[in-house]
């Protein structure tokens, strides 16, 4: 069963625990993508999986695929001449300081993207189509290239919410993504993410349901961090503890859920055996740096099978 993916990707600069960029030294570099990084994960967990990417033909493009083919990612890419590579700076930091995260997303390659940049054929061959909210919010070109893709895809339709304040509003995001959801089936969200852009309250059960009911979801995974997963398929409401583990880094926990969920749906699973292996990779990444942590499919099975058994 195979997975396409299409969107924009960036790269990350991290600073170590508790220091500042303004007196940083050393600093990490990851590949730092929803559409990159969870079919990434997929594939690592074993689907057959394909990034599809307009990227600027430099350096840090390069630099981005390549970390992607080290995970065991086919990527597909149109290079192109002009536009430069999106950037994150992120700074962790532990209370009463608050980690921040700076996107230097504008101009780049996939904001002048169209849709004869992707090999449609591909799309239409797919068993799941995946994207993001972030690719349209870099520019009207690239979210009227994301819809089209979407409906010209005949096989399962997701999308991650992916909003990021620092690339635009919710206000703002609300008003595009609306007009893209239409032949999304199963939508992904992180529980803030969503309270932001839909501007609704309620528990975790209620969300869910209220954002099925309203834009026509089939399918809607809501992850909430440290606290598991809440899924809704179908008017049946589904939730998954997360499995505890030690916590070295969050920030590759929504991507591995994601990943983990589209290769277990695509390989034919129940809703309620997806969450599981989708809570049990986001507990994996968590144990790990970076946005792209290499997840083991023995690990996650081994995992799912403990928490099965109660052993």
């Amino acid at each position: 069963m195979s997975i396409v993916s299409f969107g924009d990707t960036a790269l990350r600069f991290a600073t170590r625990e508790g220091e500042r960029f303004e007196t940083a030294r050393e600093v990490g570099l990851h590949v730092d993508g929803m559409s990159s990084n969870a079919a990434a994960i997929a594939s690592r967990l074993g689907a057959d999986a394909v990034w599809l990417s307009k990227l600027a033909d430099t350096p840090l493009g390069r630099r981005a695929v390549a970390e992607l083919h080290e995970h065991g990612l086919e990527t597909e890419v149109t290079w192109a001449d002009g536009g430069r590579h999106g950037l994150k700076f992120h700074e962790s930091a532990t209370p009463p300081r608050e980690s921040r995260l700076l996107q230097d997303r504008a101009d780049t390659a996939m904001a002048t993207v169209s849709p004869g940049d992707f090999p449609v054929g591909r799309i239409q061959e797919a068993d799941a189509v995946f994207t993001t909210g972030s690719m349209a919010a870099l520019s009207d070109e690239a979210a009227e290239t994301a819809g089209a893709l979407l409906r010209s895809a005949p096989g399962l339709r997701a999308m991650d919410l992916d909003f990021h304040p620092g690339i635009w509003s919710a206000e703002a995001a609300h008003d595009t993504l609306t007009d893209l959801f239409d032949p999304v089936e199963l939508l992904f969200a992180n529980e803030s993410q969503a309270t932001a852009v839909f501007d609704r309250t309620g528990s975790p059960r209620e969300l869910v349901h209220t954002i099925a009911s309203d834009y026509d979801f089939s399918h809607v995974v809501l992850t909430r961090s440290e606290h598991g997963v809440v899924g809704y398929h179908d008017g049946v409401l589904h939730e998954q503890d997360a499995f505890e583990t030690p916590a070295t880094d969050g920030a590759g926990q929504h991507a591995a859920l994601v990943g983990a969920v589209l290769q277990q749906l695509t390989a034919g699973a129940a809703t309620d055996t997806a969450l599981a292996h989708g809570a049990a990779a986001a507990s994996l990444a968590r144990t790990m740096s970076g946005p792209l942590p290499p997840v083991e499919p023995a690990d996650v099975e081994r995992l799912v099978a403990t928490a099965s058994t109660g052993r």
